[in-house]
Parts: structure tokens; sequence; C-alpha cells
């Protein structure tokens, strides 16, 4: 039975918070209609061409302790085309809008770089194309996913898996040991079957190579995946997805630093600036299972493979232990603090000074056994 996670719907809150659902493409390609209808009738009524987009900065997305994630308030700002200052994103808003009708109308998936391609004089960067995404996204409360346009597959996925994309039957036991990239249109993902006890989500695609080529998974069954860093969208969707349909729990093997903290935080209470997706985008209870930094005494790593903070480590350290998804956690607020006092980092990568499959044949199956997750 999926697991039932609790809504903003069901809080009956005072303040107005927005959110998208998923929607399928006739919905959204009319959406883009009637937004274009209104904007028409404005301009023939007198009143300019503009859009009134939905406010997504810093102070209108606030992270909600019932829901444990961040979400977005339901404000709205003017975007004119008429100030010289917004004139550039409303001629690409438009463009944008105009390219994801005709995707949606022929049923068909493209990426953002292929977006980016259909007009790259107006665009100039992608990241000028990328960026209006999320705004059109919340304009038309739906989810990026519903606009029919993906990012390049980035995460992968080994372990004990079965599940069927677009009619064909993947088995993640049978990947190799690069694993199976997950796909960026996750709708296409369904029906999981899987034994496993729990997930192991890595951080650096090295660690997961290392767990892959071991077959860790045979020994303790799990599912094992990364999204070779900064987590992005499709993995973030993957992994709520199997939380929400296996129920089972999902263990954290990240770096001992600030930013191996900050990777969690984004996979369990969402990005800033996704904050409006955040409920399909958000994996909540992800136990911290390594490397912790108690764990560089208690596993007596070498000074030669501990690292000095920076400044900035510093800087992002202390920001994390005000955080209020650590704050709520005890064992959370101990680890960073001693982080800050001993002023000391380690990558995953430093268990190897012990052996190159140290951390598949003795750390991980040692914090396994003690239960040894926070």
């Amino acid at each position: 039975q999926p697991e039932v996670r609790q809504t903003l719907a069901g809080l009956n809150l005072t303040e107005a918070y927005r959110e998208v659902v998923d929607l399928p493409g006739g919905e959204v390609a009319a959406a883009i209609e009637q937004v274009m209808v209104a904007i028409a009738k404005n301009i023939l009524e007198g009143e300019g061409f503009g859009y009134s987009l939905p406010s997504r900065g810093g102070n209108d997305q606030v992270y909600l302790e019932q829901l444990d994630r961040i979400v977005l308030k339901d404000k709205h700002t003017f975007t004119s085309f008429s100030s010289t200052a917004s004139v550039r994103k409303v001629a690409i808003l438009t463009r944008v809008m105009q390219l994801v009708h005709g995707v949606l109308a022929r049923g068909i998936h493209v990426t953002k770089r292929d977006l980016f391609y259909t007009d790259v004089k107006l665009f100039k960067d992608q990241k000028d194309s990328d960026a209006v995404l999320d705004d059109i996204s919340c304009l038309l409360g739906c989810t990026r996913n519903s606009l029919h346009v993906v990012a390049s597959e980035k995460g992968v996925v080994v372990g004990r898996l079965v599940y069927n994309e677009d009619g064909d039957e993947i088995d993640c036991t049978k990947m190799g040991i690069g694993g199976k990239a997950i796909p960026s249109n996750i709708d296409k993902v369904t029906n999981f079957r899987s034994d496993a006890k729990f997930v192991l989500l890595v951080e650096k695609d090295a660690a997961f190579m290392r767990l892959a080529e071991d077959r860790f998974y045979s020994k303790y069954p799990c599912i094992i995946i990364t999204a070779k860093g900064q987590p992005d969208v499709a993995t973030r969707l993957f992994l709520s997805k199997l939380k929400r349909d296996l129920r089972i729990p999902v263990l954290a093997l990240v770096d001992a630093d600030p930013y191996g903290l900050k990777i969690i935080s984004v996979y369990m209470q969402g990005s800033k600036n996704m904050a409006f997706d955040s409920a399909n985008l958000t994996t909540p209870d992800i136990k911290w299972l390594g490397v912790r930094p108690s764990d560089l005494d208690k596993f007596q790593i070498p000074e030669q493979c501990r690292l000095e903070m920076s400044a900035k480590d510093i800087e992002t350290g202390q920001h994390m232990l005000k955080e209020e998804f650590i704050q709520q956690n005890p064992d959370w607020v101990t680890e960073v603090e001693i982080m800050l006092k001993t002023k000391t980092k380690a990558e995953i990568q430093a268990l190897s000074s012990y052996g190159f499959q140290y951390l598949s044949e003795v750390y991980l199956p040692l914090k396994l056994q003690e239960g040894d997750w926070i």
C-alpha cells in the first residue's frame, strides 16, 4: 500500500500557499491557451501586455514543520512588457510558452537543451530559457514534468528493483556496474517491485561504482541511487516515488562536510527555487548513515585523509546549524557541532585509506549491523 503523505490542503492553514500538481498534457495546453486569451483581452482593454507571476523570492519560501518541507507563499507580482527591466523576460516567457504548447500538442518530450536551440538569438544563454520553465509551471499550476520539457539524464540506480518504463521491464540487478539511468520523464515509470530492505542514497559516482561493482545489494538487499552530486529533478522525483510506493527507509551516504548535509536537505525538504513543487520532489525522514563527523575518530581515519575546512565551509556549516530541519534532530546538531569544533571534513573516499573495498566490506556492514544511523 503506497504511503499517504500529509498535504497542504489537509492542514487548514490561514495563510495561502501555492502548490502545483501533475496534469495531463491536454489540460496544460488548455491552460496556456487560457493565459494567452486573458493577455489578448488585457491588451484590447488598454491594460498592456504582461504576466501576473507567482513571487518566488527568498522571503516567499517558508519551511512548514507540519509537512517537513519548504513551500511557496501565494503572492504575485506583475511583469510588464512595457518596462525595460522586464521586457526581455516577458518575450522569453511568451516564446517558451509557445514552444511548450507545440510540444504538448504533439504529445512528445523534449530536453531543455532542445528548447534552447529553437531560438538561440532570443535566449542567448540556456540559463534564461531554463529559468522561465519554473515560472511557467508555477503560473499554470502544473509540475515541471507536466510541461514535457526534461533535463538530460544524470541520476543512476542499481540493485534489488524491477519496474516498467514505457512498456519495457527494467531489472536493476542486471545493469552492470554503471547502473540504469534514471529517466527524465518519470511519468513513464510504473509498477515498482522490490525485496529490498532499504534504499542507499549515495552522494558520489565513485562510491556508487564501488558498491555496484562489489554487488553490495546481493549481500545486503537494497536499492542504490546516486545523482552524482547536486540532486537533479528526475532523481528527486524517482526517490520520492520509490519511498512512497515501497515504504522502505532511505539511508544517506554523503561526504562529512556541510555540502553533504546540504544534499540530504535538498532531497528531504526541497530546494528554495522549486518550493512550489516540494510535494512531489521531497522524501521525508531520510536517515544520515555516514560519513558523519563522529565517524572520523570512531573509524580512526588517518590525519592525512582529513581536510581542513575553509572559511566558506565554516560559514555554510554555521548556516546549516540554524536550519529548522537540523534543529529538530538533536543528533544532527551534535554532528554539525563536532564538524565546526574540529574544523575538519572528509570525503567518502577517505575510507579507501584502509583499502579500496573498505567501504563495502567493513564500513557499511558495521553501520548496518549496529543500526548506526540518525
